[in-house]
């Protein structure tokens, strides 16, 4: 039975060849995106000790009536098991975002942080290697002066990934308590989504079903290559003698041996193509390759699976075409759709929506029921495109029948009616590519960009740097860090505004006392006539959009007044911006690290949203590649299982051009038919995700590169289409015409 499956002509060998290949694509991109999924897993646990914020480390008294019983906040005192930590969010290099941790820990302490193991000493640090590497690469001033000594690297184990900036400094219990931003830790939470983990968790699964489905959907179209060919072989069989079981399990026989030769050649790309699948940057950092890796285990469950369904499916389609025993291939008259075939994905709909009714109408969290209701919903939404698209094209074929005016469409739609299933499936990658594409789109749409601010007079100029100065730090020592600050190349201006109290104390008023000499280099250009000024405290706010103006200060000097603020003004130039920034911040006297107006895109709060996004246009990229192979193999398929009754036609006279297009309407028509639903059932998929996840968001008009994968994926349509028409001359010539 095996020689008889496997042995045949050069045609049958191309086409068993051909089902190889195709399989060995499916598995290849089967292992790599499953290890993609398990690597993003692992990545988010490493660094999940990152979003790690402690309790707070002053005792704040209860709030009574009588205010005088209220007394201040006291510190809690710092113990062996607790450690003092500062979360530095805005630490940025050129246009990178480092992760930084200052720490402070009594001696001994039990507190363990993940890679390093004991706390820093102060004035020195622990870096990721790539940080390190940076740090040496990169002048001092700029950047290595920010952190102190060097005392070792971070371990992999807690770094997401081999890009990851991540330095944890070593300070005193002073410096920390003295910025007002310290919290105490006594461990780190092994939690990488906080309390939206199920939300992520449930968005990410159903990205990855996203991108599987089509993968799916393509080595079931391969496998099914030359299926009318085959049949005529099994006709053969059933002449002589061979029973519709022992045909059947040849049909299965003959698919699983190249099924089996294609997965585990797909094993294989895998294993070769991971090493590059891990230089693939996700939100600003690569993986390590062991990431990547599914195990030998997963890799047998995957070749076990697809070779077992190929041939089960092959076993069970050669049985249902009811092979005759007179040697002739009956014609496989597909049942009529019917609207029935709509229920799959109302139903999905209708759980996606239920989920959604459920969180935000209801105002109940059932996670248990939730989860499987949006996952399972989208599920049903992706099988039911597939389900409901034959009844939608032989809807459309109808029409189209009773408007054909010419032969091609008059045949194309002929046969779209008899045959809507076997003809939609050609098509049917493509469309649920549109879809994924689409959903995908439409949830990364929530993303704002965020544009770099101008330059206008009574704005915090963009090429500035501030940092509040902290409590501790007198007049004179502000005054010689500006001066120093000011001789550094690439610094233009040194500016220290003043008020009656630190900003971070409730005796701060609402603006800032500066020199009015030292008001041009904050960008103002109308400048009252004296010598103190003042300027609204939200001047250094980055949502200030209109314009704030100097007002003359009620005192005509600075005396009694606290330095509040420094400002630097730079070239716009990276390296003077980073310069500015390590003086700030290796200066002493500033409570907060030193921030631009240039930094608000690196601080967005979308930036795990931002993340998803990436995946996104990946899962994009993937499910349109995908598509176009599917619709290549199916069309040509379809030529490959016609080319005697094409071959009889051309016999008759009809010209090559028409079969030409016969077989573009043919793939066009289904196409066409679903490609708005798609569309259509992909935005608002995305929209329930979106507020599945926080009603706050808001579903927007997608980005150009939604278009531009869009109009990609109808050139690789019309290109599948074209790379069959060599077949169309080939296969139905007069000498591959005749009756044996």
């Amino acid at each position: 039975m095996l020689k008889l499956a496997v042995a045949g002509s050069r045609s049958a060998y191309g086409r068993l060849a051909g089902i190889a290949g195709g399989v060995a694509v499916g598995v290849c991109l089967l292992l790599l995106l499953w290890g993609g999924a398990n690597g993003l897993g692992a990545r988010d646990d490493r660094g999940a000790w990152l979003r790690e914020t402690g309790q707070p480390s002053l005792a704040v008294p209860v709030t009574t009536d009588d205010p005088a019983a209220s007394g201040p906040a006291t510190p809690v005192p710092l113990t062996a098991d607790t450690i003092l930590m500062t979360a530095n969010p805005v630490e940025v290099f050129r246009n990178q975002l480092i992760n930084r941790r200052d720490v402070a820990a009594l001696i001994p302490t039990t507190v363990r942080i993940p890679g390093i193991g004991s706390p820093p000493e102060p004035g020195r640090y622990y870096a990721s290697p790539a940080l390190q590497h940076l740090i040496e690469s990169t002048p001092r001033d700029q950047l290595g002066d920010r952190f102190g000594e060097f005392a070792g690297t971070i371990d992999e184990a807690a770094l997401p990934g081999p890009d990851s900036l991540i330095v944890v400094t070593g300070a005193t219990e002073a410096e920390l308590r003295q910025s007002g931003r310290a919290s105490l830790v006594s461990g780190f939470t092994a939690n990488p989504y906080g309390g939206s983990a199920a939300a992520y968790s449930t968005v990410l699964l159903i990205g990855a079903i996203s991108v599987f489905f089509p993968v799916l959907l393509l080595i079931s179209i391969v496998t099914g290559l030359g299926a009318a060919r085959r049949r005529e072989r099994f006709a053969t069989l059933r002449l002589i003698g061979a029973s519709p079981n022992v045909v059947s399990r040849m049909a299965a026989a003959e698919t699983a041996v190249p099924s089996l030769a294609g997965a585990v050649l797909g094993v294989g790309l895998a294993a070769l193509l991971r090493p590059a699948a891990a230089h693939i940057p996700v939100n600003g950092t690569r993986m390590f390759e062991a990431d990547l890796a599914t195990g030998w285990v997963a890799s047998a469950a995957v070749v076990a699976a697809v070779v077992a369904a190929s041939a089960g499916v092959a076993g069970f389609r050669t049985a249902k075409a009811d092979v005759g025993p007179l040697g002739v291939t009956r014609a496989v008259h597909e049942k009529t759709p019917t609207a029935w075939r709509t229920v799959p994905l109302l139903t999905g709909l209708g759980a996606m929506i239920t989920a959604v009714v459920i969180i935000r109408v209801v105002k109940t969290r059932l996670p248990w029921i939730e989860s499987p209701l949006l996952i399972g919903g989208f599920i049903l939404i992706l099988a039911g495109i597939v389900v409901i698209g034959p009844w939608l094209t032989l809807l459309v074929s109808r029409t189209g029948l009773r408007r054909a005016r010419s032969a091609a469409a008059v045949i194309a739609a002929s046969r779209i009616q008899r045959t809507p299933v076997a003809t939609f499936r050609s098509v049917s990658g493509l469309v649920v590519a549109v879809f994924v594409v689409t959903v995908f789109a439409g949830a990364s749409s929530i993303v704002e960009s965020t544009e770099a601010p101008t330059a206008r007079p009574g704005l915090l100029p963009p090429a500035s740097l501030y940092a509040t100065v902290g409590t501790t730090a007198t007049p004179a020592q502000v005054s010689d860090a500006a001066r120093q600050a000011s001789e550094l190349p690439g610094i233009r201006s040194a500016t220290i505004g003043y008020g009656p109290a630190a900003l971070s104390e409730t005796d701060a008023g609402p603006d800032i006392y500066l020199r009015s000499t030292d008001a041009p280099g904050l960008g103002f250009e109308d400048i009252p006539a004296t010598e103190t000024v003042s300027v609204d405290a939200s001047f250094l706010h980055y949502g200030t959009t209109r314009p704030l103006a100097l007002t003359p200060a009620p005192g005509a000097s600075l005396d009694g007044l606290v330095p509040v603020v420094m400002i630097l003004g730079t070239d716009g130039t990276p390296a003077a911006m980073d310069r500015a920034r390590t003086a700030l911040n290796g200066s002493g006297v500033t409570a907060i690290p030193a921030t631009s107006p240039m930094d608000i895109g690196l601080q967005s709060t979308t930036r795990l949203i931002q993340g998803l996004a990436v995946l996104a246009y990946l899962g994009m990229f993937a499910a349109i590649a995908i598509a176009g192979l599917s619709l290549a193999v199916a069309t040509a398929s379809a030529v490959l299982d016609r080319k005697r009754v094409l071959g009889l036609m051309r016999l008759m006279g009809m010209p090559v051009s028409v079969l030409r297009r016969i077989i573009t309407r043919e793939s066009a028509v289904p196409l066409l038919t679903v490609l708005l639903l798609s569309i259509g059932l992909g935005f608002l998929v995305a929209w329930l995700m979106v507020t599945f996840i926080d009603d706050t968001y808001r579903v927007t008009w997608p980005a150009s590169d939604y278009f531009m994968a869009l109009g990609l994926s109808l050139l690789l349509a019309l290109g599948a289409v074209t790379a069959t028409f060599s077949l169309i001359r080939g296969h139905t010539a007069i000498t591959a015409t005749r009756f044996e």
